[in-house]
């Protein structure tokens, strides 16, 4: 009787246990790593970013772990010795390992984007940029991430990832509510514009009213749910180190055959020595160009420091003839729609005005008074006032700043009111402004949403009742049976 007992305790176990409602579980989401390395015209770096593996609307919700920059210069500066390209990239990947757990590494996708220096690269010599690009490829290979490619980006998609990634930073496209414990899109976003200056090209990106965007410059994302329609444009040899390239050899050319140049850009007492090759070593300086004397020979530039005649030298690098009347068209003949809401200007943009420390809101008259001031100090003055500042850069700051107003007022056409819409910025948060989150944030875009991962279980009050009910119908079924 005993035995029969403890089997109908067990019947009624196994009848309670079906009874029990099995309920599905959802288990903490995973997170996920990526890494983008930025290979622009004068260096490299990488950043390292995570992101929860449940997305919102379809959009990893990112944020920056790591950033390493790659010691020399650019991968386009190894055109000549493709392998050092890829070797140089190894102590930054090292470091990305140390930063990435290492089960999650080989799942964490690795992309390389190179940006304007690999543009003239390839325009110069393509199968060079492509050895350069195929040593990185190999590089990465070696390492246990999942290797997406190395590749060079267009001007435009530079642009547009770099807005992403400001307006990503600043809230634009969805807010956090810990009311609602939620990511929100916010009603009225306010949505910035970019503007990037590298050291071969420059870029301007925003969102114009309506439907204002030409379909050249045009681009278009789905980001949190939502589509942006944004006008886009890059000008390749508009960067601040072309520009200078540029800026000496018209100086040169005007003055030719002197073989001593006076660079109104350049402070008092600074001298350079230019070699003529070097004018044919780049697209932006028309190798071709028949007003450039041949040969080997070399030219002194000697600054007079004169901020009046650096503007009007620097005017005449923008080709703004080839708009003729039209309102929207900036220079050599380029579309742009009217100019709309605030913009981050950062990279050089930034770089420069740090060095003036002019600090947000500054008026425009108060921006000028302090480029003059600059260009006005001799190389002696510079020199001992920052001890600690590259010396190769030092003697530039003058002829940068004075091609950033030009490139923002006449070119851009910001005006005296529209000019305090522009701040000054290189970080939102704890990441920097650059195109490489953005250009994660598309790609989390594109790799389908991970499922949360679900098991089926019971609930845990009941299951453990149940437990317990086994346990003490065992325990007295034994206890009949002995007695």
């Amino acid at each position: 009787s005993a035995i029969v007992g403890a089997l109908v305790a067990l019947s009624i176990v196994a009848l309670v246990l079906s009874l029990v409602r099995v309920e599905d579980v959802t288990l903490p989401p995973t997170v996920k790593y990526g890494m983008v390395f930025d290979a622009g015209s004068s260096h490299t770096s990488l950043f390292v970013y995570e992101w929860d593996s449940d997305k919102e609307n379809d959009t990893g919700v990112v944020s920056q772990t790591l950033s390493c920059d790659v010691k020399g210069q650019g991968i386009s500066s190894y055109a000549s010795n493709p392998p050092e390209a890829g070797n140089s990239l190894r102590e930054c990947l090292d470091k990305a390992l140390q930063a990435v757990p290492a089960e999650k590494q080989r799942d964490a996708p690795a992309y390389l984007g190179a940006t304007a220096g690999m543009r003239l690269l390839r325009e110069q010599n393509s199968s060079a940029a492509e050895q350069v690009l195929a040593e990185v490829a190999k590089t990465m290979q070696e390492y246990p991430v999942a290797f997406k490619g190395a590749r060079i980006l267009t001007g435009e998609e530079e642009g547009a990832y770099g807005w992403i990634t400001i307006n990503y930073l600043l809230d634009s496209f969805t807010k956090y509510s810990p009311k609602a414990h939620a990511w929100l899109h916010p009603e009225a976003a306010n949505v910035f514009g970019a503007l990037d200056l590298g050291g071969a090209s420059t870029q301007i990106t925003f969102m114009p009213e309506g439907s204002a965007v030409s379909q050249n410059e045009a681009s278009e994302f789905t980001l949190y749910g939502y589509s942006y329609n944004i006008y886009t444009h890059s000008y390749l040899c508009y960067g601040q180190n072309e520009m200078l390239k540029r800026l000496a050899k018209e100086l040169i050319v005007e003055s030719s055959p002197s073989t001593r140049v006076r660079h109104p850009c350049y402070p008092k007492g600074y001298n350079e020595t230019v070699s003529l090759s070097s004018f044919r070593a780049s697209p932006c300086t028309a190798g071709s160009d028949p007003r450039v004397p041949r040969g080997d020979s070399s030219v002194t530039l000697e600054g007079s420091g004169n901020a009046s005649a650096c503007l009007a030298a620097l005017r005449k690098l923008f080709n703004f003839s080839a708009c003729g009347q039209s309102q929207d068209c900036t220079f050599d003949g380029v579309y742009q729609p009217p100019l709309r809401g605030q913009f981050i200007a950062f990279s050089a943009f930034y770089y420069n005005f740090k060095f003036l420390n002019l600090t947000e809101g500054q008026p425009l008259a108060v921006v000028r008074e302090a480029i003059e001031g600059l260009c006005t100090r001799s190389w002696e003055d510079l020199s001992s006032s920052y001890p600690k500042e590259n010396p190769e850069r030092l003697p530039k700051y003058c002829a940068n700043a004075n091609y950033i107003l030009t490139l923002l007022l006449d070119a851009y056409r910001f005006n005296e009111t529209s000019w305090n819409n522009i701040f000054f910025q290189m970080k939102a948060g704890s990441a920097d402004v650059g195109w490489t989150l953005g250009y994660m944030l598309n790609l989390t875009n594109m790799v389908p949403a991970e499922a949360p991962a679900r098991v089926k279980g019971h609930r845990p009050s009941l299951w453990a009742a149940a437990v317990t009910f086994i346990i003490l119908t065992l325990i007295l079924g034994l206890a009949a049976l002995l007695l």
